[in-house]
């Protein structure tokens, strides 16, 4: 039942819940309408009976229970019988029987001090019938239980009933086409944004409430996956622009290569020097290649929110960062000072922007100096200082020296693929910390982060 009830549509569930409230509704006033027709309806009889049999014992007090003058039966609903003290009974002429005096109301004529309304049967029909003490015997005054005003109640209420159960289902069909208008709306745009893959279309806002936050929400989703696709479109653009470059000289000077060779001429073409010298232009430029794909690929996987977030000592990171700097490019010298300081955040990311950092700071740096690295708490954060003493950075350079392949002219010379800040400032957005360029005190760049700290694990 639940799997039929999952399967059906927004609007047949408000049609059924709709019919459903109103047939329980419709059955519930039934029910209440014929126990208060009933009860009203005894009442009435019970209040007559009572005033006939007194108007009847009264008589009998006066003339006697065995003289009193009975009438003959009139053909009416109503049934009268004298009970004498010795139980035999007297009716009109012409009277149908009454059923037999019950053993209470004997009692009554034999001298209890009571009255008595009891429910008697005889024949396949219900009596009400009111005994009442009169002189030294007892009255009773009968009448046939009609049920004829509950039956046509009942069928006019299971008439008005089912007017009412169809009524329902149209109403309930028609509120939740109207109430379910909007989401039709927003649906019909959502499937066209679809189809179309036409994401600057944004969805009219109309209604209020939930519909309206349901269509800010959708509105707010097209507005990312726009700037996901704007993101993805400047990255594509971006990285051919940089691929062209090694490329067409790779291309150039292979084809070059494989020319003289196919001549026969490469040896005298090309001196030992001069092709030494073009083989290394060319591993340089594959290297490049690979440092750019490589790059693109970190870019591209996004695993900074893949990889999953522990608790660890940023000194730890920062050291095995240096380590690995060190093993890439023997040249550079990286001076730490570092202090312990926790973070809650993703080891393999952030080494890779640690990484980043000194190689750049390492690219501009001279040979004789170290690029210096310092880690310390301040308040709630934990400070990354990266400093070397190179040229620094232009004014101008700084408002875009996190964006990707952003190289400033005076490093477009040197290798490098411009992607290895913006990694840089990716993992740190990830983190909840801040990246800022400022000058050095050598005269150099100054590359800080700032990111949350965490209190040391508890073992510690």
């Amino acid at each position: 039942m639940s799997r039929w009830w999952r399967r059906r549509s927004l609007r047949a569930r408000m049609t059924v819940i709709a019919t459903a409230a109103i047939t329980v509704s419709v059955f519930a006033a039934f029910l209440g309408g014929a126990g208060l027709l009933y009860w009203q309806l005894q009442e009435t009889a019970e209040d007559e009976l009572r005033t006939e049999a007194r108007v009847l014992a009264t008589t009998a007090e006066r003339a006697g229970l065995a003289q009193v003058r009975l009438a003959p039966y009139p053909g009416s609903d109503r049934l009268v019988r004298v009970v004498l003290p010795d139980g035999s009974t007297r009716t009109p002429v012409g009277q149908p029987a009454l059923p037999p005096v019950s053993a209470d109301a004997g009692r009554v004529a034999r001298g209890a001090p009571a009255d008595l309304m009891e429910d008697a049967d005889r024949g396949g029909d219900d009596y009400f019938v009111y005994t009442l003490r009169a002189g030294d015997g007892a009255v009773q005054v009968a009448r046939v239980a009609d049920e004829s005003p509950l039956t046509r109640f009942g069928l006019g209420m299971l008439l008005i009933g089912l007017l009412c159960v169809v009524g329902g289902a149209l109403v309930g069909r028609t509120v939740a086409r109207i109430g379910l208008a909007p989401i039709d709306r927003l649906s019909a745009a959502a499937t066209r944004v679809a189809h179309t893959r036409d994401l600057d279309a944004d969805i009219p806002d109309e209604g209020g409430g939930e519909i309206r936050r349901l269509t800010r929400s959708i509105n707010d989703m097209l507005a990312a996956l726009r700037d996901s696709r704007q993101a993805q479109r400047l990255l594509a653009e971006d990285a051919a622009h940089e691929l062209r470059t090694p490329l067409t000289s790779l291309r150039l000077n292979s084809e070059l290569l494989i020319r003289l060779d196919r001549r026969g001429t490469l040896d005298s073409a090309l001196p030992a020097q001069s092709r030494t010298r073009l083989l290394h232009d060319v591993g340089a430029q594959v290297a490049e290649l690979s440092t750019l794909a490589a790059e693109l690929t970190d870019l591209a996987r996004g695993d900074v929110s893949d990889e999953s977030t522990e608790l660890l000592d940023l000194a730890d990171v920062v050291a095995a960062a240096a380590t690995r700097a060190r093993s890439r490019a023997p040249d550079i010298q990286v001076a730490l000072d570092v202090t312990s300081v926790w973070v809650s955040g993703r080891p393999a990311a952030l080494q890779r922007a640690v990484l980043n950092l000194i190689d750049n700071a390492g690219t501009w740096s001279p040979a004789d100096q170290p690029v210096q690295v310092r880690l310390r708490a301040e308040g709630t954060s934990a400070v990354l200082e990266v400093d070397d003493a190179g040229p620094g950075i232009d004014a101008a350079d700084v408002p875009r020296v996190f964006d990707r392949f952003y190289r400033a002219d005076n490093a477009r010379a040197l290798p490098g693929s411009g992607l290895g800040l913006s990694i840089v400032q990716r993992v740190v957005d990830a983190h909840g910390g801040r990246a800022t360029v400022a000058r050095s005190a050598r005269g150099g760049a100054l590359l800080r982060l700032e990111l949350p700290a965490a209190a040391p694990p508890a073992s510690l």
